[in-house]
């Protein structure tokens, strides 16, 4: 059963930094693309970054390009994002999500696994 756990969610002011982590579960991590989300009340779910199989591609919205990095740990079987220079308009919650694909290099448009999402919340 594949399970996607993320943390490293919290309060923070204005200006400082948080690292989110997705931890995968059963599955071959090496094979899987994957993107980090979010959703704020009111708001659509945004698609913030991605990054292919082999991380050598990746993107991100221009609301956050410069301040958050994606990143990963084949090792560990773990995602990363570095969300530095947050600002209030960053709070929502969070979440990674991964796809299976073919080519090493690539940055699929959807997703089949989605983790359960962790809270960031940005004050003033």
């Amino acid at each position: 059963q594949v399970q996607l756990v993320e943390s490293g969610g919290g309060l923070v002011q204005a200006g400082g930094s948080l690292r989110l982590s997705c931890a995968a579960f059963g599955l071959s991590f090496g094979a899987f693309a994957a993107g980090w989300f979010r959703h704020a009340p009111g708001k659509e779910r945004l698609r913030v970054a991605a990054i292919s199989r082999t991380g050598g591609i990746t993107l991100y919205a221009s609301s956050v390009k410069g301040r958050f990095t994606i990143s990963r740990d084949n090792a560990k079987s773990t995602w990363y994002l570095q969300l530095n220079s947050l600002k209030p308009e960053d709070t929502a919650v969070y979440y990674c999500a991964a796809q299976s694909t073919a080519d090493y290099n690539y940055i699929p448009p959807t997703y089949n696994y989605w983790g359960q999402g962790t809270q960031v919340t940005v004050s003033s």
